[in-house]
């Protein structure tokens, strides 16, 4: 069990003298990735940004394997939208080759388990129609630094997530165009085009992901764009599939089949992975799978130590599957909480909502946190229950910082 009353929090200190500075969030800047290619590739951690993703901001992200990159708490920025150059990278494969995006019309998908099964072009895709949705897109595993016990998988923070545009066709517009979806069929199942390792069974290792049917034909879609541009190659271009208020697993990249299926997928991925299970438990198909996420918010800003006076207190929050519809703000670790206001445009119930908090502290360490509720009443939890694989955090206890007023 997690005990309630220990608080696992980042502390960031830094001089006085520049304590001013250094500690305003930084907003998103609309740089496209081009625009930073010529930049260094040596983030402040150290470690070079991966070839794929040598295009990203490094002063934003921590990188902590080739297939792992982590935005930076304090470079989530107040406009709502996450730019490409400062978003996380988790990928179970490495990318594709670049020329899976030489020619991103040419890029071929096949539909299964519709009245009339095809294979389509993008090119033939947009033909069909589009939509455009804000979602948040967060790793599973987004958290997992945050629990006791040691779960494999890169030990994530806060920063497995962002806010982005999605742009592409509707899957239910795909189907519709097909003569509808066959029969018995319970299940969307979408398989990623990524080269599987020669010698080894490729049902253990491919990226293939299976949802229920009614809720991709309510909401997902196949996109092409991400915050107005073709979705890079890093992030599952030249098409992927997007799943609003579904975890970052189920968002397949290089879509190369979208079938629907009597069964879910009997990929090693969908059977006993991202099952969420008692530490010590091996992971099997009655367990839940990471599908939907939860309510959640987070403190962006201030993360270091302040002078005392006025203090902005920033943050993101989100319903997952419900517009998140309040947000409160506590500095006594929980013991009173304040509302806080949203900052900017209402993004539609699967984006997250930038908010502040305007307070007056005197000198003394104050515990920051926030809390969410959603349109359908669910409120962010207080502490959540250990997992074996360190998935679906959202306790705002342990996600709160300690910052010192002098």
């Amino acid at each position: 069990m997690v005990v309630a009353g220990r608080i696992h929090r980042r502390h960031f200190i830094i001089g006085a003298a520049g304590t001013a500075g250094a500690v305003v969030a930084i907003g998103a800047n609309g740089v496209d990735a081009p625009a930073l290619a010529q930049q260094t590739t040596e983030p402040q951690n150290g470690k070079a940004l991966p070839e794929v993703v040598s295009w990203k901001d490094p002063d934003a992200v921590i990188v902590h394997t080739e297939l792992t990159v982590e935005t930076k708490r304090d470079k989530i920025g107040t406009s709502g939208i996450t730019p490409s150059t400062e978003l996380y990278l988790r990928n179970n494969l490495p990318s594709p080759s670049e020329e899976a995006v030489a020619n991103r019309d040419s890029w071929e998908v096949s539909f299964e388990g519709v009245q009339n099964e095809r294979t389509m072009t993008v090119g033939d895709l947009k033909r069909l129609g589009i939509e455009t949705v804000a979602a948040v897109l967060q790793c599973s595993g987004n958290g997992r630094a945050l629990f006791d016990h040691e779960a494999s998988g890169t030990q994530w923070s806060t920063g497995a997530a962002g806010n982005l545009i999605w742009s592409g066709v509707p899957v239910r517009t795909v189907v519709e165009a097909l003569g509808g979806v066959a029969a018995g069929r319970a299940f969307m199942t979408s398989t990623g085009g990524e080269s599987l390792p020669e010698g080894i069974d490729p049902q253990t290792v491919i990226v293939e992901r299976s949802i229920p049917a009614d809720i991709a034909m309510e909401r997902a879609i196949l996109a092409w764009e991400m915050n107005g541009q073709p979705v890079p190659l890093a992030h599952g271009g030249p098409l992927r599939v997007v799943i609003p208020g579904f975890y970052g697993i189920n968002n397949v990249k290089y879509v190369k089949k979208v079938a629907f299926t009597e069964t879910e997928s009997d990929a090693a991925i969908q059977r006993t992975g991202y099952r969420v299970r008692p530490v010590g438990v091996s992971g099997a198909p009655d367990q839940p799978s990471m599908w939907e996420m939860k309510v959640k918010s987070w403190v962006t800003h201030p993360l270091v130590d302040q002078q005392s006076g006025r203090i902005q207190i920033f943050g993101v929050a989100f319903g997952g599957n419900s517009a998140v519809q309040r947000v409160e703000v506590s500095t006594d670790g929980g013991q009173s909480w304040r509302e806080a206001n949203f900052v900017g445009p209402d993004l539609g119930s699967y984006a997250w909502r930038p908010f502040v908090l305007p307070v007056d502290l005197s000198p003394g360490t104050y515990t920051i946190t926030s809390r969410a509720t959603d349109a359908s009443g669910n409120v962010q939890e207080e502490v959540t229950e250990p997992n074996h694989r360190g998935y679906d955090y959202s306790g705002w206890r342990r996600l709160a910082v300690d910052v010192t007023v002098t």
